[in-house]
């Protein structure tokens, strides 16, 4: 894997044959800050035992997936604005996918799962770690049909498109660090851009949703917007709901 580019980039990259998670590794490593540095990488292309959100597992054959977890320590002192992090990286990585296909429509389903044409392409799960976060990503590259876990998920290689690895990875990379510093420096996602970014990516807003809260509650409406704290905010009947945490599905019109 030629990654030239990428390495330009992280201030360390390490590829492994094979590892059971990519974050679990690397909030291992993470604890030596100095041979772990801020924009470290730690990537497979085999990921045995890789977990989602809500702990759910993320399996993929060997090779037909890209599992990549990066350390990020330059983080605003707010820990509120931290929870902005799984939407930087939603909005990143839906760049640098969108780099790689010109014509299909990628988006962001909130809080930070990128779709294609409406089908899931890449999960991502950020997670603390010390006073570091760990961001992980699985982007699915060579999984046929026959491989995807679910009907809704989609890949390059479905896409009928040869995914340039290093581009992908090295733009990820780019646009991550950029958002995280600025969110950093300004201390608010507001004033440092990425509220309005992810708002132009998010596919979520104004679809009608079905959200499962904790507590096993189930939330339906409309998703109106994302609000200053990066929640989404949803519409049921007469009253707004402000969701921090939940599982989103985008209800689709019956066929007819």
């Amino acid at each position: 894997m030629d990654l030239q580019r990428t390495r330009g980039i992280a201030s360390r990259l390490e590829v492994l044959d094979e590892v059971g998670s990519t974050n679990a590794a690397l909030r291992m490593f993470a604890a030596d800050p100095e041979g772990w540095p801020h924009l470290s990488v730690l990537l497979t292309e085999n990921q045995t035992a890789g977990r989602g959100r809500l702990d759910r597992t993320w399996t993929a054959p060997a090779g037909a997936a890209l599992a990549v977890s990066v350390v990020l320590r330059t983080l605003p002192a707010d820990s509120r604005a931290r929870g902005w992090i799984p939407l930087a990286a939603g909005v990143a990585m839906a760049d640098a996918v969108a780099a790689q296909l010109p014509g299909r429509a990628v988006a962001v389903k909130w809080p930070n799962d990128v779709l294609v044409d409406g089908r899931k392409i890449c999960g991502i799960l950020a997670e603390a770690a010390g006073d570091a976060v760990i961001v992980g990503s699985g982007i699915n590259t060579a999984m046929t049909e026959s491989d995807l876990p679910v009907p809704t998920a989609t890949s390059f290689a479905v896409l009928e498109a040869e995914v340039d690895e290093d581009a992908l990875l090295s733009a990820y990379l780019h646009r991550l660090s950029v958002l995280t510093d600025a969110l950093a420096n300004a201390g608010d996602a507001v004033e440092s851009g990425l509220h309005s970014a992810a708002l132009a990516r998010c596919a979520t807003i104004g679809q009608d949703v079905r959200v499962s809260l904790p507590g096993d509650a189930v939330l339906e409406g409309t998703a109106e917007t994302i609000d200053e704290d990066g929640r989404l905010v949803v519409r049921s009947g007469t009253a707004t709901h402000a969701v921090s945490a939940g599982d989103v599905v985008h209800v689709r019109p019956a066929s007819s």
